[in-house]
């Protein structure tokens, strides 16, 4: 009974978190992006499998309709890789919330992920994930702001600075 219950409320949170997500259509189609029915399904199995492969749980919906919301207006998403950039972002989030200790906001999240891939990464997600927020979470860790550069040439190269 108790398996049961659990299955119907898991159910229903997904039906909710689809039709959250479809309704960012709305805001969504003024810049040329829309996410079918399915996209929305298959977004909501990403980050499901996205929060069990980092041992999180998320208590409402929220985080994929503040990521649509935030990266639609990027010049580097268009209709041809939005729902494979959404499927991508949304990893790269969960991944990170965890790699930062849950010390930044998952707005404040977002918005950096944003930042860096509208600006230095231009539109690459392997640079967002491998290197802006890679370095962004081990500055946390140790204390720095975000976005703190180190220079760390100088140590990785000999004197006339050569490797």
């Amino acid at each position: 009974m108790a398996f049961e219950i659990i299955s119907i409320s898991s159910s229903l949170t997904q039906k909710q978190a689809v039709a959250e997500i479809e309704k960012c259509n709305e805001y969504t189609i003024n810049y040329g992006l829309t996410l079918t029915h399915l996209d929305a399904v298959e977004l909501v199995e990403t980050r499901d499998l996205a929060l069990k492969g980092t041992g999180r749980i998320e208590f409402g919906g929220g985080v994929i309709e503040k990521i649509i919301k935030e990266f639609c207006i990027s010049p580097y998403i268009s209709k041809h890789n939005y729902a494979e950039t959404l499927h991508e972002l949304t990893e790269i989030f969960y991944f990170y919330k965890n790699e930062t200790l849950d010390l930044m906001s998952d707005d404040d999240l977002i918005k950096f992920m944003k930042d860096s891939f509208d600006g230095l990464c231009q539109g690459s997600l392997e640079l967002l994930a491998g290197r802006e927020l890679f370095n962004m979470a081990r500055n946390l860790r140790y204390g720095y702001a975000p976005d703190y550069l180190d220079d760390m040439s100088d140590d990785e190269g000999d004197e006339d600075g050569e490797y």
